[in-house]
């Protein structure tokens, strides 16, 4: 059977800085390692690399219906990509990896999330042979959720028509997301790549449905910054997905401040004061910074202001970062502006329809 799941009716603001808490929450690693309740298993599948709106769907639509029937709600992704395996010389680099995607996939609600390893024996499971494997693994099955473009089974023959086709034989139900759009085209998680790379942080976050983020521990710099009159929080950040280098309005959080903080943050090589060949976030907080050394943060990142730059000495660079700290404070007065704006809209349509 197949059923088209509803589209997603939104998406959290932010992703980064506050995901729900899901107690009853677990991970495997691993179909082998998968022990779930005996109850009605509603399993999503894909690689959700991003967690973008179009994931959602999906994973909405296995939540709603898990929690209609008593049952349980479940994601199967994998690791690494495919890519890694049949193109090593060029693997796909990741939005996220394994810790980070689980976290965002739990506060959607998800009971479990099973971390396949994408391994060369898996890779030739035939398609008619995919979802016995999924029973043998999974017993308690009833439904599974993909999205409609989705591919499955030795050399990716396996499509929806075949997935619906070969459940019926085993009595299960299948449940295909079409594609969201934005802006007139689908959604996905190459185009967020390439927009990451491109600094269009205004389309990425839309596409993703929250605030694109970077999480890691404060770690010691050398100091520059608070030499040039503007410290700064130094994070040991290191994902595939590189966005592009530049200076960047920023908001930062941590265990000292679970209200986001504003900040102009500069992810790059810094070639004005070393010759280094792994980038660093380094973040200044727009006013008083609770946060030091040692602390776990998360950065979202709200606007690209200018690509990096080399100059002539340091004090060419102390009078752009004051000019990229200005740039950033104007932006934060006009989207503080525009958010009270959009909330007021948004109360006095919610007074309307009240009065329908």
């Amino acid at each position: 059977m197949l059923a088209r799941s509803p589209r997603s009716r939104g998406a959290p603001d932010r992703a980064g800085c506050v995901v729900r808490a899901v107690n009853t929450a677990t991970h495997f690693d691993g179909l082998d390692r998968a022990a779930l309740p005996a109850r009605p298993l509603h399993l999503a599948i894909g690689m959700f690399d991003g967690v973008h709106l179009g994931h959602r769907a999906v994973i909405e639509a296995a939540v709603q219906s898990a929690r209609r029937s008593g049952g349980v709600a479940a994601v199967l992704t994998f690791w690494p990509h495919p890519s890694a395996l049949f193109q090593p010389d060029n693997p796909r680099r990741l939005i996220m990896d394994t810790p980070v995607k689980t976290r965002v996939l739990l506060g959607l609600g998800v009971d479990a999330v099973i971390t396949q390893p994408f391994t060369p024996d898996y890779a030739r499971i035939e398609a008619e042979a995919f979802l016995p494997h999924l029973k043998k693994h999974l017993p308690q099955l009833v439904a599974v959720y993909v999205g409609e473009n989705w591919r499955f089974g030795r050399g990716r023959r396996g499509d929806i028509a075949l997935l619906v086709a070969e459940a019926k034989k085993h009595g299960l139900t299948i449940f295909s997301a079409p594609r969201v759009n934005l802006d007139g085209e689908p959604i996905s998680s190459t185009r967020i790549r390439s927009l990451l790379e491109a600094g269009e942080m205004g389309a990425a976050n839309a596409a993703l449905g929250y605030t694109y983020f970077a999480g890691g521990v404060v770690v010691p710099g050398k100091r520059l910054g608070r030499t040039l009159g503007f410290p700064t929080l130094n994070l040991a950040w290191l994902p595939q997905l590189r966005p592009r280098f530049g200076v960047y309005a920023v908001r930062i959080c941590g265990p000292k401040s679970p209200v986001p903080l504003p900040g102009v943050a500069n992810y790059g090589l810094r070639p004005t004061v070393e010759q280094a060949t792994e980038p660093r976030l380094e973040v200044h907080v727009l006013g008083a910074c609770p946060l030091g050394e040692g602390d776990t943060v998360t950065v979202e990142w709200m606007k690209f202001l200018r690509p990096e730059m080399k100059f002539s000495g340091v004090d060419e660079l102390r009078a752009q970062i004051g000019r990229d700290r200005d740039s950033a404070t104007a932006w934060f007065g006009q989207w503080k502006s525009r958010c009270v704006k959009a909330a007021a809209a948004t109360r006095w349509w919610t007074l309307l329809d009240s009065n329908q």
